[in-house]
């Protein structure tokens, strides 16, 4: 089994039970693939990506335990200790576990964004949560304005929702 699939197969155990939140990080895998294709980035920023993009929500299950919400200033502060054990136990590279861990702690800051997998992870999220959330056409517009800045991802996210250049 691929190691991605491996950690796929871990995180559904990790939310057994909870078919939101495994969904939830599937899509965000999935369009985070896709912006990352359609950008053209490397196969090792790829990689780091879709690592991100499957664990990117770990801390929400510690955080609802803890503090009783899934704030993103929580999920960011939980989530790198829970997912370390998980990607170091599947062999994952030192160095792919720490800059995954930091764009799990940085993945709700929206500003000082500082490379291509961190503003791919924040657009598939935000591709995902604006459905998930029934955002309005205004929030929609909003995030579209201020969030996206990739090629790929901007076009998306007009396909998918109402919004315009």
């Amino acid at each position: 089994m691929e190691q991605h699939s491996r950690l796929i197969t871990a995180m559904m155990e990790y939310y057994r039970q909870d078919p939101a939140r495994i969904q939830h990080f599937l899509k965000v895998y999935e369009f985070s693939r896709l912006i990352g294709t359609l950008e053209g980035i490397s196969d090792t920023l790829q990689y780091i990506l879709d690592t991100a993009a499957i664990v990117h929500d770990i801390g929400i299950k510690v955080s609802e335990e803890k503090y009783n919400d899934c704030s993103g200033k929580h999920q960011e502060e939980e989530g790198p200790a829970a997912a370390e054990p998980m990607l170091r136990s599947l062999g994952y590279p030192d160095s792919v576990i720490e800059r995954v861990c930091y764009l799990i702690a940085h993945h709700h800051t929206y500003h000082d964004v500082d490379g291509m997998d961190y503003q791919i992870l924040i657009e598939a999220d935000f591709l995902v949560n604006l459905h998930e959330d029934g955002a309005s056409p205004q929030v929609c517009r909003t995030a579209y304005e201020r969030v996206f800045r990739t090629t790929a991802g901007k076009r998306i996210c007009r396909q998918m929702y109402p919004v315009r250049e």
